[in-house]
């Protein structure tokens, strides 16, 4: 796989976690009954909502390395 197909996933992938962070929240945070369940609804989704700027990252690292090798 070359850096440049690497890069593009994990700029998706990023997306995606943000997506999902905001899905998490609204229907284990934000719809939950008791407060316990909201509490952990909300910090999952905080959690995954976490992982993006590590794939955003990731995704510029591999995007100056496709660049650099001239893909």
């Amino acid at each position: 796989m070359s850096n440049r197909s690497i890069s593009n996933f994990l700029t998706v992938v990023g997306a995606a976690s943000i997506i999902g962070s905001i899905i998490i929240w609204a229907t284990h945070g934000g719809q939950a009954k008791d407060e316990a369940s909201k509490a952990h609804g909300e910090r999952y989704g905080i959690f995954v909502g976490l992982w993006a700027p590590t794939f955003f990252i990731l995704a510029n690292r591999y995007n100056t390395a496709a660049l650099e090798e001239g893909q």
